[in-house]
């Protein structure tokens, strides 16, 4: 692997705008702002903070420091512990389930933006084709949807007008062949902007990324001067502190920040490896995360104003217009569209922002893929076009089950399972990898040399001690989620990978059982930087300072 060509980023902002393009996406919009206003509200940011600094930012920073000094993706990081190296193929499995439904759901956003264009509105009335007896444009008493007595012109145009929803996912039906075109016009753009690698990736996400910031000021400007806004605002911060009691508001939090951000999922190393080895990525790991939290709040406040005004005008409680998921962006939202001034106008720059928010996520996620097994295989790398060609078609194809009649409940299962034991388990076996059986002592050398820096103590501990009991909490709230011997092989599919390598890497090795598994612990010859000249100064340095007492500010007592 060492001397091995490796790809760059043009320059650092392309780095930070990818990572940010990666943690900011379509949960931003519709699930933090529910999560927040049915915890408390304001006060569900005090946990939600707390996680973010003592688990989110700490494992940023963990992830992007291993890819960017090993210039690995999310195989080859593990050759700090062999053993591990499960978990990478892992990460790589449980990236090519959500793309197969997440490019499903960015189909959505474009056929809404193509019936944005009619006048007016399709969602705006009953009376259409596909309408049923039950349809009825509500003005006040929501409690008629809550009971299913009767359902809204929004509803039925998402579910029967766009999706021809079937009634289970036993029942998968035929393809919907417009969903289906959307899929394919989905993949050629993602495929245009990735083929060229961080080369294009890095030009595409100035626009990408900034542009949805944009939108969401203009969004937020609207919002706030519609009558009702600050009715939804004050309902959305308005802080309930007797919530903070209760353990569920806290697993939420923490489940939020983890899910959120994308560690444990490869993207993050995958992008950081594409760094200068001397890059300090402290700065962006603290950056990306506060950014991305930062946006959730603001998003909220976007959302919220927005669902005030739609209360207003139906004369209900905010809360009974408040959802989350695809609901809140699908139906809840395009009904206050509709209720705006110029709806088409608002309705178009709506779902153009939420199409960009989910692409960047799907740009990282697959060359995240694409890089673990390049660096893995890196005789692919000089046929890098094809394989990313190669790759997008057989996740194309296997996207298209998303695109049936019982595509939104395939979407729902998969969502819901797959990265609840996948995530928390790569997390745990890069801490163990590092922290652990790597060392912090030679972490810290490693950090040393790449930043000329020393570690902080405090992110030891917090790497050896806080994280993995928050990794345990999560985990354990997490799977109580899943349901049905169909979400349990959803969650456990990619995690299988770990048991598997690990016994192969055992047998391979020679000696006793310990001695094996001392030796598979150990970090293989691989490991470090990958330019040669660089590599041997490391080898160097490294020596030098591991028998050294004060080399490093890291001691015992520290640890």
């Amino acid at each position: 692997m060492a001397g091995a060509a490796h790809e760059r980023w043009g320059n650092q902002l392309e780095y930070l705008l990818s990572c940010l393009g990666y943690a900011v996406g379509i949960g931003n919009l519709w699930r933090f702002p529910y999560l927040c206003y049915r915890n408390g509200g304001g006060a569900f940011l005090i946990p939600y903070l707390l996680t973010l600094v003592t688990c989110g930012i700490p494992l940023v920073y963990l992830e992007t420091f291993l890819g960017q000094f090993a210039s690995a993706g999310c195989i080859s990081v593990f050759n700090i512990n062999p053993l591990f190296k499960g978990a990478g193929y892992a990460a790589i499995i449980l990236n090519v389930i959500a793309i197969i439904y997440f490019a499903s759901i960015m189909s959505y956003p474009i056929l809404y933006i193509y019936h944005s264009f009619s006048s007016p509105l399709p969602w705006q009335s009953c009376g259409n084709s596909w309408n049923t007896e039950k349809c009825l444009e509500i003005t006040g008493n929501y409690s008629l949807i809550a009971n299913r007595s009767v359902t809204t012109p929004e509803d039925e145009f998402f579910h029967i007008r766009l999706l021809n929803m079937s009634s289970s996912i036993t029942h998968i039906g035929g393809i919907v062949w417009p969903l289906f075109w959307c899929n394919v016009i989905c993949w050629v753009i993602v495929y245009l902007c990735i083929c060229n690698g961080v080369k294009s990736v890095g030009k595409i996400v100035y626009f990408t990324v900034i542009f949805p910031y944009v939108v969401l000021c203009a969004l937020f400007i609207r919002g706030i001067t519609l009558p009702g806004a600050w009715q939804g605002i004050l309902y959305f911060v308005l802080p309930d502190w007797n919530q903070l009691t209760k353990p569920k508001v806290w697993a939420d939090a923490a489940t939020q920040i983890f899910y959120s951000l994308g560690p444990g999922w490869g993207g993050l190393v995958s992008m950081a490896s594409f760094n200068s080895l001397h890059y300090d990525n402290l700065r962006s790991s603290i950056i990306i995360p506060l950014v991305n939290s930062g946006t959730s709040i603001w998003a909220g406040f976007v959302v919220f104003s927005v669902l005030g005004f739609a209360a207003e005008r139906a004369g209900v409680p905010v809360g009974q217009v408040a959802s989350a998921g695809p609901g809140l962006a699908f139906i809840t939202y395009p009904t206050a569209v509709s209720m705006m001034p110029a709806p088409n106008f608002w309705a178009i720059t709506f779902f153009i922002m939420l199409f960009f928010l989910g692409v960047d996520t799907m740009f990282v996620t697959i060359e995240a893929i694409i890089a673990g097994l390049l660096d893995e295989f890196t005789q692919m790398r000089k046929r890098k076009k094809l394989v990313t060609f190669l790759t997008c078609l057989i996740l194309f194809s296997l996207s298209i089950i998303c695109n049936t009649e019982g595509g939104l409940h395939i979407i729902g299962l998969l969502d819901a399972h797959v990265a609840i034991a996948c995530v928390p388990v790569v997390c745990g076996l890069e801490l163990i990898g590092a922290v652990y059986t790597y060392g912090p002592k030679k972490l810290a050398i490693d950090v040393l040399f790449t930043t000329g820096r020393p570690l902080w103590p405090m992110w030891i501990i917090l790497w050896r001690y806080i994280i993995p009991v928050l990794l345990l909490i999560i985990t354990t709230y997490s799977l109580r989620e899943a349901s049905g011997l169909a979400g349990w092989g959803v969650a456990l599919v990619s995690v299988i990978c770990v048991p598997i390598h690990a016994v192969k890497t055992l047998c391979m090795a020679k000696g006793s059982f310990k001695q094996r598994l001392h030796e598979s612990c150990k970090a293989s010859s691989d490991w470090g930087p990958v330019e040669p000249e660089i590599r041997e100064r490391w080898k160097c340095f490294h020596d030098e300072h591991i028998t050294s007492k004060t080399s490093i500010k890291l001691s015992r007592n520290n640890i």
